[in-house]
């Protein structure tokens, strides 16, 4: 049975983590086949477990409690959650140690070829960055194009100019914008998004 589990204001939440796992960058284009077929939070996901197997850093998802509405008992023995609701709106996907480091991002993908729309964002998470830098950590967003299957590091330095200019200009930064603040993640064969390597050029 599947759990339903849902946001406060009610939508659904949908998780792709439990599916089965199978400097700026050079003028070149990424390969291509690096990523094929999963979602920009598995392979973070999947980064993660190779930089912690290896002693390179500690970085996690945060995990998000759950206030449980209604439960099921098929059997006796066995209690099945039916549905779910998040108790409250979430600050950021990631976070952990590299290098002496703090880290905090989250990761957004978008479909539109011209650029990232900033209702991706909310504020809680805006705050939550800027504070977590202010007191010395490292934050950033990774934002994926998934139109050219480019994925960027971007401080969020650069993601607070825009966001504190939708109001009055555009609700979104474009596509340029992303590519002159950001650092491209050029995807390998295993880790297949070394995200780390973009990182340490904002460090």
């Amino acid at each position: 049975m599947i759990v339903a589990i849902k946001y406060p204001n009610g939508q659904p939440y949908h998780d792709s983590t439990h599916q089965p796992l199978s400097k700026k960058a050079a003028d070149s284009k990424p390969v291509q086949h690096g990523h094929r077929g999963m979602s920009l939070e598995q392979e973070l996901n999947r980064a993660n477990e190779f930089y912690l197997q290896r002693g390179i850093a500690n970085i996690h998802k945060k995990p998000t409690p759950i206030q449980i509405v209604h439960v099921d008992y098929p059997k006796r023995a066995a209690a099945k959650i039916t549905e779910a609701y998040f108790q409250q709106a979430s600050t950021t996907d990631y976070n952990g140690i590299y290098q002496g480091h703090y880290l905090d991002f989250d990761a957004k993908e978008t479909n539109s070829p011209t650029a990232f729309p900033l209702n991706n964002l909310h504020q809680h998470q805006v705050t939550h960055l800027l504070d977590t830098k202010r007191l010395g950590g490292i934050s950033f967003l990774i934002i994926r194009f998934t139109k050219y299957q480019e994925t960027y590091c971007v401080p969020i330095d650069a993601i607070n100019q825009f966001w504190e200019r939708r109001k009055t200009e555009r609700q979104s930064i474009p596509y340029q914008a992303i590519v002159q603040h950001g650092v491209l993640i050029q995807p390998s064969l295993y880790p297949s998004l070394p995200y780390l390597e973009a990182v340490d050029h904002i460090i």
